[in-house]
């Protein structure tokens, strides 16, 4: 199994295609193979990466405070032993806000930016959200903690129609979930994330992507995202709740791999 020494933990990794780098990073819950999917569909053109956060899946689970910066400087060292100078890349929600961070403070490193149902920064809704879900898993464990995600992230006419799958994930979820101090020092680091002042300073191509039917992080999130970054490229999916590229990997894929293929 590959893994990438950064130094203070180990970062498990794969990679498909050949061509420029393209690193596909993840949300809250870290695993690189929610984006399977999109590893098919873009290998044939880009050197897809795809990587375990810190604290998640195959990776280290390190007893630290996290933080977006501390995620985002993860990356970085694992591109160091990659030997890859400069990447496009594509972050869905909490790796959309690792990749604002590197936009704003590598910019040097990334040849273009696809914002994938993220944020600029907190608002009433996001606070109230992830403090519920933290409560949760306080108080109720990862069993109930996963449960109640599930709802939140899926849309209802998809959790209706895939009881089943959604029982079976739910289950493999609890399985291979870190420790309880890990998973809600992940939730404190994205409730402390806010990048808003300094959405301006974003230059790289950038495409800002979401379902108008993500509860998780609702449009106008990504609206402000996409006024705020200049010539910020905005496109909206009917449908597909917070998990569109997994759910609807076709409706997804075809808009980010035309601007992944202009820019490439």
């Amino acid at each position: 199994m590959p893994k990438a020494d950064i130094g203070d933990a180990e970062i498990y990794y794969e990679e498909k295609g050949s061509g420029p780098p393209l690193l596909l990073v993840p949300g809250l819950g870290g695993g690189g193979a929610w984006w399977q999917h999109q590893v098919e569909a873009f290998s044939p053109h880009f050197r897809v990466i795809i990587h375990d956060h810190r604290g998640a899946g195959q990776s280290t689970f390190s007893p630290i405070r996290y933080s977006v910066d501390q995620m985002a400087s993860d990356v970085i060292k694992l591109m160091d032993g990659l030997d890859i100078e400069t990447a496009h890349y594509a972050g869905h929600s909490t790796g959309g806000a690792i990749g604002q961070t590197i936009a704003q403070d590598h910019p040097e490193r990334l040849h273009s930016l696809v914002l994938s149902a993220t944020w600029p920064g907190p608002d009433a809704f996001f606070r109230r959200s992830f403090e519920t879900r933290k409560e949760i898993l306080q108080n109720l464990g990862i069993e109930s903690y996963s449960r109640a995600s599930m709802l939140m992230l899926l849309p209802p006419w998809w959790v209706a129609e895939n009881d089943a799958a959604i029982e079976e994930q739910a289950r493999a979820r609890v399985e291979n979930e870190p420790p309880v101090e890990i998973m809600v020092s992940r939730i404190d680091a994205i409730m402390a994330f806010d990048r808003r002042a300094r959405l301006g300073e974003i230059s790289l191509p950038t495409l800002v992507i979401c379902a108008q039917d993500d509860t998780v992080t609702p449009i106008h999130q990504s609206e402000e995202l996409a006024r705020g970054i200049p010539g910020a490229e905005f496109v909206t999916l009917e449908r597909g709740g917070h998990f569109s590229p997994t759910i609807l990997p076709e409706q997804f894929n075809k808009p980010v791999l035309e601007f992944l293929l202009r820019h490439a």
